[in-house]
């Protein structure tokens, strides 16, 4: 059995500030070295319960975030930007279940740390087929595309429950209980830590028995929409051949398939940026 774990760095324990997350800040290495126990945590959990092999795609900003030297050395790290499929890199090599660990929720919900999706200064929301969708449902999808089912997920109350109502049955590991966007109560570390390690463990033996939840597919085409914070970044997002623009911050494009829609919208979020 082959495990990915999709680790991002907002839902890590004790993370509430963008400050713990931004390699130029001083607490950065702090958190940085957090978000290696947490994946360690989740990495331990999967092999306890039969897993027989681990890979790790460090999604957060650029990748480069894990210590690989304090990286259980029975994985191996997906790492650096950009990568075909991004957070999720790796999922297309015969993964047969996927864990997310450190995920945080879709922008503009309520009572959720550095809740975004993608990018905080650009992306004001997101819609696939309809449906809105925050990093979750978009690696989700993705995931789905491969056949693989994601079985697992750590981060605050808000995420973990968003996970929860898109896919079924995750198991959940709440690490942190958000009373605002940049406000919670954390776990200590060896406390949430744990709490990882058995959800990791449960997950992958609900896998084992048949009992997981079924891949988030959906159907093609797939339509986005997208909607940014400034209309000029609109301006720029719809130079990219195949993009609508709906109204004046308001972008849609349509893929004949869920990773073709990913790499454009991340070329969308790309120009929104410049």
């Amino acid at each position: 059995m082959k495990i990915l774990i999709a680790a991002d760095m907002e839902g890590i324990t004790g993370v509430v500030s963008w400050d713990h997350v931004d390699p130029q800040h001083a607490e950065y290495n702090r958190f940085r070295k957090l978000m290696t126990g947490d994946v360690n945590a989740a990495i331990r959990g999967a092999f306890d319960a039969g897993a027989e092999e681990v890979i790790v795609t460090d999604g957060h900003s650029r990748g480069r975030n894990l210590l690989i030297e304090e990286l259980d050395p029975r994985a191996r790290l997906n790492c650096g930007s950009p990568s075909p499929l991004s957070m999720i890199q790796g999922v297309d090599a015969g993964v047969d279940a996927a864990l997310f660990v450190g995920y945080h929720a879709r922008v503009g919900t309520p009572n959720a740390i550095l809740e975004h999706t993608w990018s905080s200064s650009c992306v004001a929301g997101v819609w696939i087929n309809g449906q809105e969708m925050g990093e979750i449902g978009w690696n989700a999808a993705v995931c789905g595309h491969f056949g693989v089912p994601v079985i697992a997920i750590s981060g605050d109350q808000t995420a973990c429950a968003e996970a929860a109502a898109l896919l079924g049955t995750v198991e959940t590991a709440v690490v942190k209980w958000a009373s605002g966007r940049m406000a919670a109560e954390c776990l200590p570390p060896a406390v949430a830590q744990e709490r990882i390690y058995q959800a990791a463990r449960q997950a992958v033996q609900r896998w084992r028995e048949g009992q997981a939840p079924q891949p988030f597919r959906l159907p093609s085409p797939i339509t986005v929409s997208m909607e940014l914070v400034h209309s000029e970044m609109a301006d720029r997002v719809a130079l990219l051949p195949g993009t609508r623009r709906l109204e004046g911050k308001r972008i849609e494009l349509t893929a004949d398939d869920i990773p073709t829609a990913y790499r454009t919208f991340r070329a969308a979020v790309a120009l929104a940026r410049e």
